[in-house]
């Protein structure tokens, strides 16, 4: 492990943390223009995290060392999860953990966490955001794996850069099986992200919300790292269908400078290309009730079986 390597895995995190609260507010953006209404400023995310660390906490006298605990786990677990993922380069010093198994299983980790915390104050509120969130979780994880298993049967591995430098970097091959992967994976996006139609992060009705009702007991510093990891987590899967339906433009060593400098436009060009079309995704849809998410994730779970099933059988 190289001095340079380490250097670029650094470069990488620090660009996933500094990129995450821009993706969240160009999403906001767009939506707004799409609605024909006042746009709000492509920095308002920096500025509301900024404003949160700076706030003295509130906890509830009953909150166990769980409920402090869980906003840096989340946090963490965003973090590794954004330092796994190749979102620059592939040949990176935590390629070696980079298997699409244990990137699951940091989404799940977190996911845990934040609903144990949500029923450790024991308000209403929170248990249902927790049920409801791990009902979505329960549908969409398994459609989440099925779509990494249709890639890794083409790269013959799991871990996420053989995936990408066999995407990327060989031959030009066109994968039907993909396209089919490629639409359950939005699907499965837009219900881990707790984006319409399955939940809408702007509103803080009972009927609706799944996400933010685990979150109103927290305040200050907690929320903003619940918040900031919220927006890595976007990034995260953002990067995750980047680098499996259009991984032009990765580098291939850690050590390519000239590389990883050229692959930073193109992923910024390639995430506002994404948030656009998220914009254009929600702006068309309308929240569905809550009892549709499983038609929705199961829908998203067959698409995902059915691009393995092409990819086995067919071979393409």
């Amino acid at each position: 492990m190289t001095a340079a390597a380490l250097l670029s895995q650094f470069v990488q995190l620090a660009l996933a943390l500094a990129l995450a609260p821009l993706l969240v507010g160009w999403v906001n953006q767009c939506r707004a223009w799409l609605s024909n209404r006042s746009a709000p400023p492509l920095t308002l995310p920096y500025r509301t995290i900024r404003k949160l660390f700076m706030k003295d906490a509130v906890v509830a006298s009953n909150a166990s060392p769980l409920f402090r605990l869980t906003p840096y786990v989340v946090f963490g677990a965003m973090c590794c999860a954004a330092a796994i993922v190749p979102s620059l380069a592939t040949d990176l010093p935590f390629a070696l953990a980079a298997d699409a198994i244990a990137l699951v299983g940091l989404f799940a980790l977190a996911r845990v966490f934040i609903a144990l915390a949500a029923m450790d104050i024991g308000t209403a509120f929170g248990t249902l955001g927790a049920r409801r969130e791990m009902f979505v979780g329960f549908l969409a994880e398994p459609a989440l794996l099925m779509v990494l298993f249709t890639a890794s049967l083409i790269s013959g591995s799991t871990s996420l850069p053989s995936i990408v430098d066999t995407l990327a970097h060989r031959e030009l091959a066109i994968y039907p099986s993909l396209a089919l992967a490629g639409v359950a994976f939005t699907m499965v996006s837009l219900a881990e992200n707790a984006r319409i139609p399955v939940d809408n992060p702007a509103t803080h009705l009972e009927l609706t919300m799944i996400h933010e009702a685990m979150l109103l007991e927290y305040s200050a510093r907690h929320l903003a790292l619940i918040e900031w990891a919220s927006a890595l987590k976007l990034f995260n899967y953002s990067c995750i269908g980047l680098a499996l339906f259009f991984p032009f433009g990765i580098a291939q060593g850690s050590d390519d400078w000239l590389a990883i400098a050229l692959a930073v436009p193109v992923l910024v060009a390639k995430l506002a290309a994404g948030g656009f079309a998220l914009a254009v995704i929600e702006t068309a849809s309308a929240k569905m009730r809550i009892f549709r998410a499983p038609e929705f994730l199961g829908t998203a779970f067959l698409l995902a079986v059915l691009a393995m099933l092409v990819r086995l059988l067919l071979g393409s």
